[in-house]
């Protein structure tokens, strides 16, 4: 969950790739999973889709215990506001989602008046761009 995921948690990530235009999503799900491996695409395992994953860097410690890597997973499921603008997540966000214009590596992202469905200020539509809550 986005709630529990700690800057330290992320702090080395060097890069996050995207496996679709992020451009379109009000938001995505994040995750910290557990993964063999500090780079490349990891197994996706959950309904819906994976839209990208974060890369480690050489200094990222596997675990001792298992020899895993936590990495973050960002994710939708099927009734996502992208898939169902009408559904469940009209207004409001999962817990665990950010928008992910506010992500970057290291940073753990937040929510904004768009991720939560909101319509934007006034402010916000002068600036053309979504503030944070």
């Amino acid at each position: 969950m986005s709630a529990l995921i700690e800057e330290d948690e992320i702090e080395n990530e060097v890069e996050l790739v995207w496996l679709e235009d992020i451009g379109g999503l009000d938001y995505v799900r994040q995750s910290l999973d557990r993964l063999p491996n500090r780079r490349g695409k990891p197994p996706y395992h959950r309904d819906g889709r994976m839209v990208g994953y974060a890369l480690l860097g050489p200094e990222a410690k596997p675990s001792r215990s298992s020899g895993t890597f936590r990495r973050r997973v960002f994710w939708l499921l099927p009734h996502d506001r992208d898939s169902e603008p009408r559904g469940l997540y009209a207004t409001g966000a999962p817990a665990e989602a950010v928008d992910p214009r506010t992500l970057a590596p290291c940073g753990k992202g937040r929510k904004t008046e768009r991720s939560e469905g909101g319509p934007p200020s006034a402010t916000a539509r002068e600036l053309g761009k979504a503030l944070p809550l």
